[in-house]
């Protein structure tokens, strides 16, 4: 069990290839943490329109072959990306699949992801690579352990892979009608029976069926893993989550420290690092400066990057960002995207703030680094955050976090203690804009105090949220997927 182990790990998006969110950002740092480790990984992915050939330096590594999709079979040829001393990354080609401008949202999506991950294990078997684990993530994937403990059950060449099944975030199920089945060639199996959650009997929930069939599950953070055990975050999966608890760990998600480092971060305007502290403010200026918002070091400059919806606590923020803006001269920079109520009204706030408030209705990797770098706060109030991982480089950058207590943001932030002098930001508990207010103007009357300010800003900086201690967790959890695997195969012979 202490041999390097060999991790075929699936995600439909991973950095720098393709990102919509924060899935991307993890699959494209763990595998990498992992191999530093002395573990043969390897990712697979779709290769949607967006991943030019060249561009990234894509090599052929199989030509078409058949995979088996609803009765019949479609083609799907293998890409490669390999650099030296990096993992390698497979693409899975098929244009009438992943020939469009986007990622998600197409009518065919179950078929679409259906099809990846059909070829990306046949695909195995061509290159006669046997995984000890097969790492999914998210519903894109969970069809993969519905399969190796059905159709694929009795082929030698998986018949000692265990499967992890990552949840990043429960509320993005993949639920589709009965069809989906007959796509996936499950048909034969029905749909998932579970007496307390009847509405499985009518739909296919993918999500359900990774909990239901992978050997063991985890969540992103170890708060988040607690929570969606309870029917105010179960998105109506804790019954079932429940049931296979004893399998289901949290594990924190690291950040990539070497992208993400303001001592030589080619996007901010100043370097710096814990120990000179004072060559930070000059990134505080350019902000102000390109958010064209008045200049003025003492001023408390807040930012938020975020996408612009309910769940990320927008809805409390538009409750009382005015009365902020109005009572406790900050100033604030917002940079993001999402629901277009959201757009309206920042944009109309920005017109009767301008000398306080700038949204920048966009994303921008390098525009994310200034804010960073240049806001005194960073502003987190999510109603549920699996993990989040604007807490955690907002400290690496020196902003001083105001959050929700809830998931990750409760295991990263710690909230401020005037009787001890500890603590790395200003936490809040009741999802309430009386209570994200409270909170925000704690940080304001404590930004009065330099000392007492530097001194939270040098215990945010001073967190090792690095990908290495998460990685370790990981194999742990793949040994314990190996384990629990082999024993259900035993006790499997020995009944029969």
């Amino acid at each position: 069990m202490d041999r390097p182990l060999r991790i075929f790990y699936l995600a439909a998006e991973v950095v720098p290839f393709a990102k919509t969110g924060g899935l991307a950002d993890v699959a494209g740092a763990l595998p990498k943490a992992l191999s530093a480790l002395g573990h043969d990984v390897r990712v697979c992915l779709p290769r949607y329109g967006r991943i030019g050939l060249e561009r990234f330096g894509l090599r052929p590594v199989l030509g078409p072959f058949p995979v088996p999709l609803d009765e019949a079979h479609r083609e799907a040829s293998i890409l490669e990306r390999q650099v030296a001393d990096q993992v390698p990354v497979y693409f899975v080609e098929n244009a009438h699949f992943f020939d469009r401008d986007g990622i998600y949202m197409y009518p065919d999506d179950a078929e679409r992801f259906i099809f990846w991950c059909r070829a990306a294990l046949e695909m195995l078997k061509r290159l006669n690579w046997r995984p000890d684990i097969i790492h999914c993530n998210d519903w894109h994937t969970a069809i993969v352990p519905n399969w190796l403990k059905t159709i694929y059950r009795a082929e030698p060449f998986f018949g000692s892979t265990a499967t992890v099944y990552t949840i990043h975030n429960l509320a993005y199920q993949g639920i589709f009608g009965y069809r989906v089945l007959e796509i996936a060639g499950l048909d034969e199996y029905g749909f998932l029976y579970h007496p307390d959650l009847t509405h499985l009997n009518e739909v296919v929930d993918f999500m359900a069926r990774g909990i239901r069939f992978a050997d063991v599950i985890n969540t992103v953070s170890p708060t988040y893993a607690r929570e969606i055990l309870t029917s105010d975050y179960g998105e109506r999966l804790d019954p079932l989550l429940r049931d296979r608890q004893n399998r289901l760990l949290g594990i924190l998600n690291g950040i990539d420290t070497e992208a993400l480092d303001p001592r030589r971060d080619p996007h901010i305007a100043r370097h710096f690092d814990i120990e000179h502290l004072e060559q930070r403010a000059e990134n505080k200026r350019a902000l102000q400066e390109e958010a064209g918002l008045p200049v003025d070091p003492r001023r408390p400059l807040i930012g938020a990057i975020s996408r612009l919806t309910d769940q990320k606590g927008f809805d409390l923020l538009s409750q009382v960002l005015e009365a902020m803006l109005s009572h406790l001269g900050i100033q604030f920079v917002l940079l993001g995207t999402g629901e277009e109520h959201y757009h309206e009204m920042f944009s109309r706030l920005a017109e009767r703030h301008p000398q306080q408030f700038k949204a920048f209705l966009t994303f921008n990797t390098p525009l994310a680094q200034r804010i960073y770098a240049g806001t005194d706060m960073f502003l987190m109030p999510s109603r549920f955050e699996p993990c989040g991982l604007g807490q955690m480089i907002a400290m690496r950058y020196g902003s001083v976090p105001i959050v929700r207590r809830t998931g990750g943001l409760a295991d990263t932030v710690e909230d401020y203690d005037s009787r001890s002098g500890g603590g790395s930001g200003f936490v809040f508990q009741a999802y309430d804009g009386l209570a994200l207010h409270a909170a925000v103007v704690r940080a304001v009357e404590i930004y009065r105090h330099p000392e007492i300010w530097r001194g939270l800003m040098r215990r945010g900086m001073g967190k090792d949220y690095s990908w290495g201690a998460s990685a370790q967790k990981y194999v742990d959890l793949y040994r314990q997927a190996l384990r629990l695997a082999a024993e259900e195969r035993a006790a499997q012979v020995a009944a029969s």
